[in-house]
């Protein structure tokens, strides 16, 4: 009986002990997975639907801090504590408690249109048997701005001044990873006229979705996702930008190993709207005219969006956005996320008729119980079904 106790004692102790590692250990995973802070709409309270639930006390003895003001009213920000089973300290926190922003959820293709701030170098290649442009230390993704004190706004501007400097230095100023330097090139004749060796890019234009409108400032966000340079990969410097209007013409639906896309052109000259923002989280900028038979909705914060049924607006065609159900399978909410979501097209009629998602549809809102939870940012290549989404709370920040 006494051994058969002991053991029990041992085994118990074991079993606990062993359950207080894991609980420590999901503590602690929380602790580098979860954000530093979070926002909430005035009156509520933090709350996180982890696979534990996560809970948040307002520290003791802390002052709550106006902000700013947002629609009229302050948003202030206290400190929180996350706990986990309501017992175990997480983290501490900032939490912000503002009125939540109501935004219109569009699913509109719109037109891009983007002149770069300089001029974007795509790629250095010889004149005769020499590339200047190399040789004085110039890379591919370099952005030019100005020539022997000229400022460079086109591909035209660049190559004017190279031939202008005939033999001569040129005096280089350009921009690399956000630092600026100067640098010295010695043209080379070449047909007829002196050459940098460097092809330069000075705009850009494709395809995107709409994501949302706010009827107070008459701003949007879409895309979800920065323009980058075709070559470079490095995202577009933007000098200014015009959302035009586009015609859908056709559409090459997505299949295993080969993403599909939206095919179209610009319609005229008119232009919709401006764009002031390219950003790692898409473009943003203002539009001239609201958006037709558009309802607001709230805006659902990163801590509330979950794995389950939602829904993505979108249009094949240019005509009115359509509904489509979409299952989001998983989220990051870690402050270093590469990507917040990824998304699970699960309508038939999407499947059939694109494959899934195609390029053009990257801005396309995500709607889950009836508030605007985010925007599809990429395609999986091996599975179109599939791809990347952004909180629509990090877009709503620009």
């Amino acid at each position: 009986m006494i051994k058969n106790f002991k053991t029990f004692i041992r085994t118990t102790a074991a079993v606990t002990g062993l359950a207080m590692l894991c609980t420590l250990g999901t503590a602690g995973f929380y602790e580098r997975t979860l954000p530093d802070s979070y926002h909430v709409d005035t009156g509520g309270t933090l709350m996180l639907d982890t696979f534990f639930k996560i809970t948040a006390d307002q520290k003791p003895d802390t002052c709550t801090v106006a902000l700013r003001e947002v629609s009229g009213s302050s948003a202030h920000a206290s400190d929180a504590r996350l706990m986990l089973f309501n017992s175990i300290p997480v983290k501490s926190v900032t939490s912000t408690a503002a009125p939540r922003p109501k935004l219109v959820p569009c699913g509109e293709t719109f037109g891009i249109k983007l002149l770069t701030d300089g001029v974007i170098v795509a790629d250095l290649s010889k004149v005769g048997k020499r590339c200047p442009a190399s040789e004085c230390g110039i890379r591919k993704g370099d952005i030019i701005i100005s020539i022997n004190g000229e400022i460079i706004r086109s591909n035209s501007d660049a190559a004017q001044a190279v031939k202008a400097s005939r033999s001569g230095e040129c005096k280089v100023r350009l921009r690399r990873e956000g630092v600026e330097q100067t640098l010295t090139l010695i043209p080379e004749y070449s047909e007829g006229s002196y050459k940098a060796g460097m092809w330069v890019r000075d705009s850009s234009a494709g395809i995107g979705t709409l994501t949302f409108y706010n009827e107070t400032t008459g701003t949007f966000g879409g895309l979800g996702h920065p323009v980058c340079d075709a070559d470079t990969k490095e995202l577009l410097p933007l000098s200014q930008g015009a959302v035009g209007d586009i015609k859908i013409t056709g559409m090459i639906p997505s299949s295993e190993g080969s993403p599909g896309q939206l095919l179209g052109e610009f319609s005229g000259n008119k232009t919709l709207g401006e764009i002031t923002l390219n950003c790692e989280d898409g473009l943003f900028g203002r539009l001239f005219s609201p958006p037709d038979d558009k309802q607001a909705v709230e805006l659902a914060y990163k801590q509330e969006v979950k794995c389950g049924a939602a829904q993505i607006f979108c249009s094949l065609d240019g005509q009115a956005p359509k509904a489509y159900s979409v299952e989001i399978e998983s989220i990051d909410l870690s402050d270093d996320a590469v990507h917040d979501m990824v998304i699970h097209v699960t309508d038939r009629r999407l499947l059939d008729a694109a494959g899934g998602i195609v390029q053009g549809m990257s801005g396309s809102p995500v709607i889950q119980n009836g508030r605007l939870a985010g925007a599809v940012t990429h395609v999986f290549i091996d599975d179109p079904t599939r791809g990347y989404g952004i909180f629509a709370e990090e877009m709503a920040k620009h």
